[in-house]
């Protein structure tokens, strides 16, 4: 059996759908399963059982004989949320949890990380472990994610094969649920098809112009490829960050959407509210060589082609994965 967590949720949802489609069906699938909107994500999909996210470590020491495999995307994603004990409990003591867990019943662990926790991105964005504890991040989320990769690292009890993804930003089909969370791609679709125009944030930083605030923007299909990778591939354990390489404008990405839908460009800009430009990456770009040097050979896929795809295939056509 494979164990996914947070598998109603975005990139869940869509591993999950890239399992199925690779032949694996046998899946044991958690999550709070509280979110109505989340229920689409997991139309159509096959599975063998649903656990709550709260019965997940009881049922886990039960069966986990019958686990090869745990996927741990479920966490609190909220990146301006002020709640801090709540970050504390879901993304760093559960992953601690499942961690020690896992060491103990030796099942391998795949976990989410994320590339908030580069902060401003003043000590450069690689993966390499020596530089991990030097990170940063400029928000409770990042630190949750940071404190984990901290903390795993310095384990002498692991699972038998564990890695952690630095996500980076990530777009694609079944975040429709995710509110002011959701990718840029899918609020500027919103806001282009019911006003035909789109405004960015201004950029408050001398060395970038407005809307050259770039980001490593990543397709969640490249993301489930990854993972997916490592479950096959389970030879080098680590931190790994999982983005394209290659940064790009948030006028390139808009633009790309304007294209997709078939409408010419139309892009202003208002002032980055004051109480999140303290808290504001103007530039992220992933560090690949690391996954290169262990296997990972698929090129990813270019940002207009994969707007183009998330734009036309699902969200002109109201679909997920």
């Amino acid at each position: 059996m494979i164990v996914v967590t947070g598998a109603a949720g975005f990139i869940g949802s869509y591993l999950v759908g890239k399992l199925n489609k690779a032949g694996y069906k046998d899946l044991i699938l958690v999550d709070k399963f509280d979110d109505p909107w989340k229920d689409l994500n997991l139309l159509q999909k096959k599975y063998r059982k649903f656990i709550d996210r709260d019965d997940f470590f009881k049922w886990l020491i039960k069966h986990a004989q019958d686990v090869d495999f745990i996927f741990h995307l479920g966490a609190r994603t909220d990146t301006v949320g002020q709640e801090p004990d709540l970050y504390q409990q879901l993304n760093l003591i559960y992953t601690q949890r499942l961690w020690n867990i896992c060491s103990e019943i030796q099942v391998p662990l795949l976990y989410a990380s994320s590339a908030a926790t580069y902060g401003n991105g003043e000590v450069g964005f690689s993966d390499s472990h020596k530089y991990i504890s030097d990170l940063r991040p400029l928000n409770l989320y990042g630190w949750s994610k940071h404190d984990f990769d901290v903390w795993a690292l310095k384990q002498f009890r692991t699972p038998p094969f564990w890695a952690g993804m630095k996500f980076f930003n990530v777009y694609g089909p079944n975040e429709y649920h995710k509110g002011r969370m959701a990718s840029v791609v899918l609020h500027a679709f919103k806001i282009i098809k019911e006003t035909g125009q789109m405004k960015l944030f201004r950029s408050h930083h001398k060395d970038y112009k407005d809307g050259e605030q770039s980001r490593d923007f990543v397709y969640v299909e490249d993301i489930a490829d990854v993972m997916m990778y490592f479950m096959e591939n389970q030879d080098h354990s680590g931190i790994y960050n999982v983005g394209t390489g290659k940064a790009r404008s948030f006028l390139d990405l808009t633009t790309a959407v304007f294209k997709s839908i078939g409408i010419n460009p139309e892009i202003s800009f208002v002032d980055t509210p004051v109480d999140l430009r303290g808290r504001y990456q103007y530039f992220t770009e992933a560090k690949v060589n690391k996954l290169r040097e262990v296997g990972y050979t698929k090129p990813f896929v270019e940002l207009e082609d994969g707007v183009k795809e998330y734009v036309r295939g699902y969200l002109m056509a109201e679909q997920c994965y």
